[in-house]
């Protein structure tokens, strides 16, 4: 164990330099581990920095089985990838009490989550004869619940390289720059001062325009040295993502929107994490209401959960199935996953200029136990169909050696306008359902917000339906009715009808000021 290790806690700064201790680290941050293999043991916590942070066993535990590849095949080097944890043992407190305001302001497909912790891992495995075992083998993951994916394995690709090589100290002191940033605010682009680096970053607001692009600041005065941009703290290279599925995207995204239970099975921790965020994100901007594990292993505490069939096996339409997309790389998932309705099994992501032979859909009794192929295994029949335009434009993308960043723009902007073809019906729907202003008096309760009926909704699409704004035919009516039983309607829903409940009360207050 190396000195950092072995280090006492030091004492806080004076109170001075921050209002609380790390207050401002924790606005970015929970805790950082250094997850380690013992011989005895296998994975162990070595660190948890600060060290007052208060993980739960059943955390520890969990985080030190996800911070190493499962079933790791003895490759060599580095690896990145994250995952996502349930919290357990109740409501955490934090030393960072704004909460509310960001979310409030934040998209709402990156709003602080308050479940579950997200971890960021920096993987190292390398031959070292000084080990009984003959590697090094340590993990440092960064703890947050923020799903800043892009910003954080960022931060790791300056920091890890730097600990592991050199097992100097520079943790604490890492940390301790971290607690001086200024915490992140929805609209404002941030300089983020680390180990002699400024890594410059904007915060997406609620009231950006969707599918637009971070407004660039110059104000770079007094940044020595310039700035490492990043263009987007939490936006994947989608193109390189779904390469082996581009010609399927209508598919993924119609399960995705209906909440479908999908196994996302990978070579390895990275391909299956960035698939899982990848498809989790093809809502935007409609949020993602279930629950996904961009990384899940044979010892997490929920196996048992997701792998036991019910009384009967997955049907399509079965209530009993859990609504959550799971990303494994042992092949022992294979054979314990296979009553699932939907697995997309998946090899290496390549470079962006290739374009990897397209997986075929098939069916799921050809789901053989651990020679399984590339391939999506479903029953599944989409209500839509395909967008062939897009796909050529891509293909030819590809043939003119197009940029991956222009390519996934491309694929993003798609699959925003789909969501938004089909959501906005929906929202001038719920709309209608509001209270005119002039109901509302000083001398009355306010009005009741009248009740969503989704046959009268039906009844709006064929003059104000999908078809206004999407050229993709197909059966939208039974899309909207499967749609309507998905934990993203419901999600939706709720959050739709607290902003309208929150507005009606505002009016309402202001009615009772102006006849005071």
């Amino acid at each position: 164990m190396d000195a950092l290790c072995r280090a006492e806690p030091r004492p806080r700064r004076p109170a001075a330099a921050s209002p609380l201790p790390w207050a401002r680290f924790s606005a970015w941050l929970d805790c950082v581990c250094v997850v380690t293999f013992d011989l005895e043991l296998g994975q162990a916590m070595e660190l948890v920095y600060p060290y007052d942070f208060r993980l739960t066993e059943k955390e520890k535990t969990s985080i030190c089985y996800l911070s190493f590849p499962d079933s790791y095949s003895g490759g060599l080097g580095d690896t990145q990838f994250s995952f996502r944890l349930r919290q357990s043992g109740g409501q955490r407190t934090t030393h960072y009490e704004d909460d509310g305001e960001y979310n409030r302001e934040a998209p709402l497909t990156l709003q602080r989550e308050s479940a579950h912790y997200f971890g960021y891992v920096y993987f190292r495995q390398v031959k070292d004869s000084s080990m009984k075992r003959g590697y090094f083998q340590k993990s440092l993951v960064l703890v947050s619940r923020l799903p800043y994916v892009n910003l954080f394995q960022s931060l790791l690709q300056l920091i890890a390289p730097e600990y592991f090589d050199k097992l100097e100290p520079c943790l604490e002191a890492v940390c301790n720059e971290i607690d001086q940033w200024l915490p992140p605010v929805p609209g404002q682009t941030l300089n983020l001062p680390v180990m002699g680096v400024v890594i410059q970053v904007r915060i997406p607001s609620r009231v950006d325009k969707p599918g637009s692009s971070p407004v660039k600041q110059f104000n770079q005065e007094n940044l020595l040295p310039a700035p490492l941009v990043l263009p987007s703290v939490h936006e994947l290279d989608l193109f390189r993502c779904f390469q082996p599925v581009l010609i399927h995207i209508q598919m993924l995204w119609e399960l995705m929107l209906l909440g479908e239970p999908i196994v996302v099975m990978a070579p390895s921790p990275t391909v299956s994490s960035e698939m899982v965020l990848a498809l989790t994100s093809c809502l935007a901007p409609l949020k993602y209401c279930c629950d996904y594990r961009p990384y899940f292993t044979i010892h997490d505490s929920e196996f048992k959960e997701y792998t036991t069939r019910t009384q009967a096996p997955f049907l399509l339409f079965s209530l009993s199935r859990p609504n959550i997309v799971v990303g494994v790389t042992n092949p022992f998932f294979i054979k314990t996953l296979q009553h699932w309705p939907h697995i997309l099994r998946v090899g290496e992501l390549r470079m962006s200029g290739d374009l990897p032979k397209q997986v075929k859909v098939k069916k799921l009794n050809k789901l053989k136990t651990l020679d399984t192929k590339p391939g999506i295994y479903t029953s599944y029949k989409t209500f839509l169909h395909k967008d062939k335009t897009l796909i050529k434009r891509l293909l030819k993308g590809i043939q003119r050696k197009r940029p991956s960043e222009v390519q996934s723009a491309l694929l993003r902007r798609h699959l925003l306008e789909l969501t938004q073809s089909f959501i906005i019906p929906l929202e001038h729907y719920i709309a209608s359902l509001m209270p005119l202003q002039r109901a509302i008096t000083p001398w009355k309760n306010p009005p009741q917000i009248r009740p969503f009926r989704q046959e009268d909704f039906m009844k709006t699409l064929e003059h104000a339906g999908p078809q206004l704004t999407c050229v993709l035919k197909g059966d939208w009516l039974g899309l909207y009715r499967r749609f309507f039983r998905s934990p993203n309607f419901d999600g939706w829903y709720r959050q739709r009808h607290k902003e309208m409940t929150q507005k009606l009360e505002a009016l309402h207050l202001e009615a009772i000021c102006e006849a005071a």
